[in-house]
This record gives C-alpha cells, structure tokens and sequence, in this order.
C-alpha cells in the first residue's frame, strides 16, 4: 500500500447504465421534446395524457409498461430486444405505433430521443464516484442488458473511455453469470473482487458468478442515486 492511499477491498466496480447511473427522461418531457422535434405544439392536459399512455402501451424504453400484454405481432422483437438493436428499435416503436396519436412520425422520433445523451439525466452522484473510485485504484466499467450503443451517452458525460460490455453485443444478458465474467475480463479483474451495482434482481445475479452485488432502487431523475454506498464498499474510510 503507498503511503497515504487507504488499502481498497475491490479492484473492480462494474454499473449497470439505465436506473444506476442515468434515467431516462420523464415521459411528459420525453414525449414534448419528440413533439417539438417534429414541429408540433400540444397543451399541457393533452400532452400529459398522450405520454401517459405512451408509458402504458410499454413504448418509452425504461418506463415501467403497466400493462403485461404485448402484442401478438411483436413478441419475438420483444423478447429478443435486448439480443439486437434491430428488435430493440422494432420491439419499441412497435409499441409506441399502438398509441393513435394523430402525428406522423411521432412514434420513431419518441424512440430516436433514448439513443442521444439528451434524452437522459445522468445521476448527479454518478460521476463524482466514478472519478472518486478510479483515483483510489479501482477500475470502473459498464455492463447494461440494451439494444443499443451507450458511449455517445458516457463520453457526453465524460466517461467514453470506461469498458462497456453491452447484451446487445455479446449475445448474453443478465443474470447470465458468463455476461458478469465478461465484465470483469474487460477489467482484468477476478469476479472475487470485483462488485456489481444495479437497481434490479438481474443485477443480483452477479453473485452467482463470484461477484459481490450492491442493488439499489432508482432514485428521480435530478436526484442523487446513493451511489457512494460503492465507494465504501470499495475502498474503507
């Protein structure tokens, strides 16, 4: 240990992406700035209820879909949405299609948005205990089930040069402990000291593969996440 630096008690803290790190936005804001791109101008209560039932239909990728029923003609992009940024296109503007909004392209446009780092709100604790980790020694990646490339989203929050093991391109997807050993293989770090931290009970699958798991509910956008919890657990006071 160099004189100063506390010992740290893991070389490795992987992070989920969506609920761990970043949100998405709220669907009101979501779906106005779709509208706005296209150039169309909704009041208030119609806009509300327009992305409410966006949210319901299951089309704003990340928002809770509060109804089970996926239609019959998109249950295989469904399920293989997190496998191919094909299906994961299909699967959401699919379901946003089923929505009758009266607006031509609305629904591609309300699905373009998660693809671009504006469509998000980065957790304000997310950066800082990034930052705080890499400069006590520990290495830092990202490892998201997702359709879709993520680092124009971290290098826009200045975090493009973390490793990223994305589902949608390895072919696995959480809980799968081969997915959470890839992870660590980026960071040439063994599972046994190295920690997953998620919002969800995939992400706590990493225990199965040797990891250490840190699970914590996704705070509101604009909220700090109690992503520091990591930092204790990676490097003592």
């Amino acid at each position: 240990m160099l004189p100063g630096v506390p010992d740290r008690l893991l070389d490795a803290v992987i992070f989920d992406f969506h609920g761990t790190l970043a949100t998405t936005q709220p669907p009101v804001t979501w779906v106005g700035a779709a509208l706005v791109q296209l150039g169309v101008a909704l009041d208030p209560g119609r806009l509300t209820v327009l992305a409410d039932r966006y949210a319901t239909a299951g089309g704003l990728p990340g928002v809770a879909q509060r109804t089970a029923r996926i239609p019959i003609h998109l249950a295989e992009v469904w399920s293989d949405r997190d496998f191919s940024a094909y299906a994961h296109r299909a699967a959401y503007i699919g379901l946003c299609e089923t929505v009758d909004a009266g607006v031509d392209g609305l629904a591609e446009a309300i699905y373009e948005r998660v693809l671009t780092p504006e469509g998000w709100v980065v957790y304000p604790d997310a950066v800082p205990t990034i930052k705080a980790l890499r400069e006590a020694g520990v290495s830092v990646g990202v490892l998201s089930n997702i359709g879709f490339d993520i680092r124009p989203h971290l290098t826009a929050w200045g975090l493009g040069d973390l490793p990223v093991t994305l589902s949608y391109e390895v072919g696995l997807i959480k809980p799968d402990p081969k997915i959470f050993l890839r992870a660590c293989a980026a960071l040439g770090a063994e599972p046994e000291r190295a920690l997953m931290v998620g919002d969800t009970p995939a992400d706590a699958g990493a225990v199965h593969a040797g990891l250490r798991a840190l699970v914590l509910p996704p705070a509101e956008p604009g909220q700090a996440n109690g992503l520091s919890a990591a930092l204790n657990l990676a490097v003592p006071c």
